[in-house]
């Protein structure tokens, strides 16, 4: 037997942000303001170097991407970080090159 597809429900608006990206937050980091994205690893598509830890994010692993919430930022302006690397950021200090 077929299984039965489930209805989106009309009452509750469709998050087209959420749809498309994830849910952008706001969290500080350094004084700053910072908006910050989860990235599925389905949407990353190269290898991006980590500021925390400064290793590698391999493609295809789900990170967090971060860019100033002050001023208008670019796109070289976000950071790609290891989500536990994010979560650990006040104790870690960014040093080397970012990618």
């Amino acid at each position: 037997m077929p299984r039965a597809n489930r209805r989106r429900r009309d009452d509750v608006p469709l998050n087209v942000d959420r749809a498309v990206g994830g849910l952008t937050r706001r969290e500080s980091y350094g004084g700053t303001e910072w908006f910050v994205r989860r990235v599925t690893g389905a949407s990353s598509s190269r290898a991006y170097r980590c500021p925390g830890c400064q290793q590698d994010i391999a493609m295809g692993t789900p990170h967090v991407v971060a860019w100033p919430a002050e001023g208008i930022g670019g796109l070289d302006d976000r950071r790609h970080w290891h989500t536990t690397c994010w979560q650990a950021r006040e104790r870690r200090h960014t040093t080397g090159s970012y990618r």
